[in-house]
């Protein structure tokens, strides 16, 4: 369980165990403890900031607790679908996860979706809490990426920057894969170090949590964080994935980087698209922040959901204009009318020497 992870060029060296500490025969790991410490420090920015989108606290806790449970059923069912030779053989070992095996895109996806359903349950608006999520979901993403440095993976190709890595499993895992890193043009000479693309994704992150943090207060409508953090993480993501040794792979191309492409692109046109209406209404009260809403206001009075009849249909936010382009709001609102219709109310573990699925964490 223990390893030595060098930094030559930087004159550091770590030794690591994975295992932080054991209860009887039970063995507690870092990459979990970590991965507890990035779920607190993201709940607590968003208790910090739960006022500032209009929304209740009770009731974001119950939508984060639901979003968390989809979010591991989602990164774990992204990575069998992209890595089902390895479970095909043995479709138990699909629940075996303290082997390895969750990728972050499945996560996001699955989180989203569990939190979407669990706003309709809880009565609270997707899109500002959508907004509030991001921050705590990049944050979470920084702080635990420091999981894979514990585990020595999620690491790149050779470089020769002064921050290149090497460990004796990094120098196993690329001769035990150097045919398939040949497969998809990348060269990993086991006596060369590596890219800590680990700690890229984690600075990364970072910084797009202090710009989200610092322009929460300034975004101009509901939905608008959620497309910085897609534009923001997915370029981000396409950059350091093709650096990886350890991508999902659909033939000869990452599923991450088509993923984080995708992202780009659609958040890119999609703002754009929003911003351009707003600029034709020239309102300033169009589309106008939920948090500024009569709505809005009454949740944060505490008033909102003690009232039977607001709380059962929830009141859109008034905004007029064209017609012809679909909104993040107007979108949430129609998803609110078609399914409440008729409705009164409302850690993964270590991962083995040179196996395939050292890809703990795509």
């Amino acid at each position: 369980m223990t390893e030595t992870l060098s930094f030559p060029g930087l004159g550091l060296q770590f030794h690591l165990n994975r295992v932080a500490f054991q209860i009887g025969g039970f063995a507690v790991y870092w990459y979990g403890i970590i991965i507890a410490v990035a779920f607190l420090a993201g709940m607590t920015y968003a208790f910090k900031r739960v006022r500032t989108f209009g929304l209740d606290g009770d009731r974001v806790v119950d939508v984060a607790l639901g979003a968390i449970v989809g979010a591991l059923i989602g990164a774990r069912i992204y990575y069998v679908i992209f890595s089902w030779d390895e479970f095909s053989g043995n479709l138990m070992s699909v629940f075996n996860t303290r082997q390895g095996g969750i990728a972050i895109y499945g996560g996001i996806i699955g989180g989203f979706l569990a939190g979407w359903a669990m706003c309709k349950w809880r009565q609270v608006r997707f899109l500002p809490m959508a907004d509030l999520a991001t921050g705590s979901i990049i944050l979470g993403q920084a702080i635990g990426r420091w999981g894979n440095f514990v585990n020595v993976e999620a690491f790149g190709g050779n470089t020769s920057m002064p921050w290149g890595m090497t460990s004796p499993g990094i120098t196993a895992y690329l001769k035990a894969q150097a045919g398939e890193l040949a497969d998809i043009g990348m060269k990993g000479d086991p006596a060369l170090p590596v890219h800590p693309t680990f700690l890229y994704e984690s600075l990364w992150c970072l910084i797009g949590f202090a710009l989200i943090a610092l322009y929460t207060k300034r975004r101009r409508f509901d939905g608008e964080l959620v497309l910085f953090y897609a534009a923001w993480y997915g370029a981000g993501r396409f950059v350091i994935e093709g650096l990886r040794t350890d991508s999902l792979l659909i033939g000869t191309m990452r599923v991450s980087q088509l993923v984080a492409l995708l992202c780009v692109v659609v958040s890119v046109t999609v703002w754009l698209a929003v911003r351009s209406r707003i600029r034709r209404n020239a309102d300033p009260e169009y589309l106008r922040l939920y948090v500024e809403t009569e709505e809005g206001q009454s949740v944060l009075e505490g008033t909102f959901y003690q009232n039977p009849e607001t709380a059962s249909v929830p009141e859109e936010p008034e905004a007029e204009g064209d017609d012809t382009l679909e909104t993040l709001d107007e979108a949430d609102a129609d998803m609110d009318t078609d399914m409440d219709t008729d409705m009164d109310t409302d850690a993964d573990g270590p991962v083995d020497e040179g196996s395939k699925s050292r890809r703990m964490e795509e």
